[in-house]
């Protein structure tokens, strides 16, 4: 059977978080790529906080670019679950032996990678929104809302959980499921409280979720997961204000004994980020369509209550260039998915399991801080280990499908 060769050039649609880190490493495998992004400027302040995983520092440090992460990162030491009357429910942390996981405000995390991916001579490319992708016979043109258009020999979709791309590989393929919860956070200059050294608190109220990590300089991050259970897009919660969504939240958290209340009460308004509804993808079954693919939340969205979702796209970018590096294009998609899928899939459903724990109901909130500690006692936390303690051996020529 005669393959179709190596591909040398690619397009990237979305410049976010996934789609530069997929440039530098096609970059890095000898493949030059450009990225399309369809808003007409950077993404500069916007987005929350998020943790990068070890496994995630491990795939940046594959291309070079960990030490970003270390530079405007905060160590996150380990995590502490409580119930809403400040019972510790359990305790958890990836193994020392790992790269400690790492607080970072996304657009500090964004506006890092873009400037390394432009130091490294990665043309970026704003205002330009898909519309349609045409495959040539010896390559695929991109077709975008401006009328211009742009030619590679492959297209990679790393434009996010509502990829454009993804219905050109698949009309089929499914939308985004609301778990259930908006989110909210914010970042504090000053809080006035002790440093939590280290450690983030992760605090399942009686209304609501409310997570919290306070630095040694006393700035503090706080998020809060509100149960809501009509759909709301981002503009709609938004254009309810951040007013009256404070008031929202001092109810929601009124009859708990955390931080929440006076942090959220020492919050101004004007810096409360609502990122709006939090979202899963249901396993999309076509990643890839002859000369396109997914990469990132395109392909696999896991929750942000994973903490895993930058991570496992990173990791991904990193091996889809490896795979693409040594195999003809059709060869190393297969491969690429081979290699990915089971464990992002892995990963999306442990997120989805704590996200049910965020919403349950009276009954629900008592088992669950009865049965938790139990529970988190049993488990041997290498068993968990999986997650944190993945590496990338970009040495090692990848192998096509038997």
């Amino acid at each position: 059977m005669t393959h179709i060769g190596k591909a040398r050039t690619a397009l990237i649609i979305g410049g976010g978080i996934a789609g530069p880190v997929a440039a530098m490493a096609l970059r890095q495998a000898g493949i030059e790529a450009a990225v399309y992004e369809a808003y007409d400027s950077t993404a500069d302040g916007a987005g929350g906080g998020m943790t990068i995983a070890p496994n995630g520092q491990n795939a940046l440090d594959v291309i070079g670019a960990g030490g970003l992460v270390r530079t405007i990162g905060t160590p996150v030491t380990s995590m502490v679950l409580r119930s809403g009357t400040g019972k510790q429910l359990a305790q958890f942390a990836p193994p020392s032996r790992l790269p400690v996981q790492t607080f970072v405000w996304r657009a500090d995390l964004y506006r890092g990678i873009y400037d390394e991916a432009e130091r490294r001579s990665v043309p970026i490319h704003h205002g330009k929104r898909l519309t349609g992708a045409t495959d040539t016979g010896s390559g695929v043109t991109a077709h975008f809302a401006d009328g211009t258009q742009a030619s590679a020999d492959i297209l990679i979709g790393a434009d996010g959980i509502r990829s454009t791309v993804r219905p050109l590989i698949d009309p089929a393929a499914p939308r985004p499921n609301y778990a259930g919860l908006v989110c909210f956070g914010a970042r504090m200059d000053e809080c006035g409280l002790p440093s939590t050294n280290g450690v983030m608190y992760l605090c399942f109220g009686k209304r609501a979720f409310f997570g919290y990590q306070i630095f040694d300089d006393s700035s503090a991050v706080w998020f809060v997961n509100l149960p809501h259970p009509a759909p709301m897009t981002v503009a709609e919660a938004q254009a309810i204000g951040a007013k009256e969504w404070m008031h929202t939240l001092h109810t929601a958290f009124a009859d708990d004994s955390t931080p929440a209340l006076e942090m959220i009460s020492a919050t101004d308004p004007g810096r409360l980020l609502i990122t709006g509804p939090m979202e899963n993808m249901p396993s999309v079954p076509t990643w890839t369509r002859g000369r396109l693919t997914l990469v990132g939340d395109a392909a696999h969205a896991a929750s942000s209550s994973s903490g895993q979702g930058a991570s496992i796209a990173t990791e991904s970018a990193v091996e889809l260039a490896r795979c693409l590096r040594d195999l003809p294009y059709d060869q190393a998609f297969a491969a690429y998915e081979q290699l990915r899928r089971p464990r992002v899939e892995r990963i999306i459903k442990l997120g989805a399991r704590t996200n049910s724990n965020k919403s349950p109901g009276p009954v629900g909130r008592v088992l669950r801080d009865l049965l938790m500690p139990v529970g988190m006692k049993l488990i041997n936390p290498e068993k968990s280990a999986w997650q944190f303690d993945h590496h990338i051996d970009w040495d090692a020529k990848a192998s096509p499908l038997p």
